[in-house]
C-alpha cells in the first residue's frame, strides 16, 4: 500500500459521506486526516448542521463500530466506561462495557458534562485504553473520539479546560450549507435518509494499515524546524497569553503527513503545513481576552504564518 492508494481510498469515502453531508468535501477530508493520523475531533458549531450525521457516515464508511453518548449534567464517568456489576448467581463481578468501546465515539455536546466526567475522557483519548477499578482494558482499534460543542448556548455548561482541548487533534466547524447543497438536501431525504444507503468502503485492516502509511511520509528537516518555528512563534506572541503545546507541534506533523499522503504524496510540502496550522492549532491558544467565539483563533495563526518565512 502505498500514498497513491490512501490517495485513491481517501477520495472513495469522502465521495460515499458526500452522499450525506453535502458541500462540506475540505471538511469530510480534515476528518479523514485527523483519522488517518490517529487523532480526536472536536467540532464547534449549532445545532442542525450534521455533526452527528458526519460522525455516522464516516463511521459506517469505513466498517467501524460506531457509539453515541449524549452528554448532560448528571452523566457519570462509569456511564461512558462501563462498570463492574455483581452476579449473585456465580458470585462474580462481571463487566458491562460502556460506549466509549467502540471504534469511533461520538460525545455529543461534551461541555454539557461536569468535569469529573469530561475527565473520563483523558486516558481514553490519550493512551486509548480504560481503567476500571484494578483493571486496565485496551480500547478497540482504530479508535477515535468526535466531540462536538454549541458555541452559542453558555447556560448551564462546563467549558473545557486547557488540558482537556489540548488531547484534541484537530478542532473544526461545518458552517451553515449553501443553497445549492441545502436545496439538494431537502429533495435526497423527502423519502428516506441517504445514511441508510452508506455502505462501507474499506476494511478495518486497510484502515489502519493507511494509518502506518501516514506515518511513513517523508517530512524534510527544514519542514520540521518549520512546523517547531510555527508553534514557537506563538509562544512569542504578545497578543496570546498561552502558546500551543509540544503536542500541538506533533499535532501538525503528523496532520501535515496525512494531509500529504491524501494528495497521493509520500513526503510533505509547505502547504501541507499551512492548510493544516489553524486546525490543529487555534485550540491550542489562549488570548489575553477571550477570542473563542469569533474566529479571533484561527486568524492569530494566519498572523503567525506570515511571520515564519517558508522554506525553500
Amino acid at each position: 500500500m502505498t500514498p497513491a492508494t490512501v490517495a485513491e481510498t481517501g477520495r472513495k469515502v469522502v465521495s460515499s459521506v458526500e452522499k450525506v453531508i453535502i458541500g462540506k468535501h475540505q471538511v469530510i477530508e480534515l476528518v479523514l486526516c485527523a483519522l488517518f493520523s490517529e487523532g480526536h475531533l472536536l467540532i464547534e458549531d449549532v445545532p442542525g448542521v450534521g455533526k452527528t450525521m458526519l460522525a455516522k457516515a464516516v463511521a459506517r464508511s469505513l466498517g467501524c463500530s460506531y457509539a453515541r453518548i449524549q452528554c448532560t449534567p448528571d452523566l457519570l464517568p462509569s456511564d461512558i466506561l462501563g462498570v463492574n456489576v455483581f452476579n449473585q448467581k456465580t458470585g462474580d463481578f462481571l463487566f458491562r462495557s460502556g460506549p466509549i468501546h467502540h471504534h469511533i465515539v461520538l460525545v455529543d455536546e461534551i461541555n454539557r458534562a461536569t468535569p469529573k466526567t469530561q475527565s473520563a475522557l483523558l486516558e481514553c483519548m490519550e493512551e486509548r485504553q480504560v481503567s476500571i477499578d484494578t483493571v486496565t482494558m485496551a480500547l478497540p482499534r482504530p479508535f477515535m473520539v468526535i466531540a462536538t460543542q454549541n458555541p452559542i448556548e453558555t447556560d448551564g455548561t462546563f467549558p473545557l479546560p486547557e488540558a482537556q482541548l489540548d488531547r484534541f487533534f484537530m478542532r473544526l466547524s461545518l458552517g451553515y450549507p449553501s443553497f445549492d447543497a441545502e436545496n439538494e438536501m431537502l429533495v435526497g431525504q423527502q423519502l428516506v435518509h441517504p445514511i441508510e444507503g452508506i455502505k462501507a468502503v474499506v476494511t478495518l485492516e486497510e484502515l489502519m494499515a493507511m494509518q502506518q502509511i501516514v506515518k511513513a511520509v517523508h517530512v524534510e528537516a527544514t519542514l520540521r524546524e518549520y512546523i517547531v518555528k510555527i508553534v514557537q512563534k506563538t509562544r512569542d506572541s504578545s497578543t496570546l497569553s498561552l502558546g500551543a503545546s509540544p503536542r500541538g507541534s506533533l499535532s501538525l506533523f503528523r496532520a501535515s503527513q496525512a494531509h500529504g499522503a491524501l494528495k497521493g504524496r509520500d513526503y510533505v510540502i509547505p502547504d501541507d503545513v499551512k492548510a493544516m496550522a489553524s486546525v490543529t492549532l487555534s485550540h491550542r491558544i489562549k488570548g489575553r481576552y477571550d477570542f473563542s467565539r469569533n474566529g479571533e483563533g484561527q486568524r492569530v495563526i494566519q498572523e503567525v504564518l506570515g511571520e515564519v518565512t517558508v522554506p525553500v
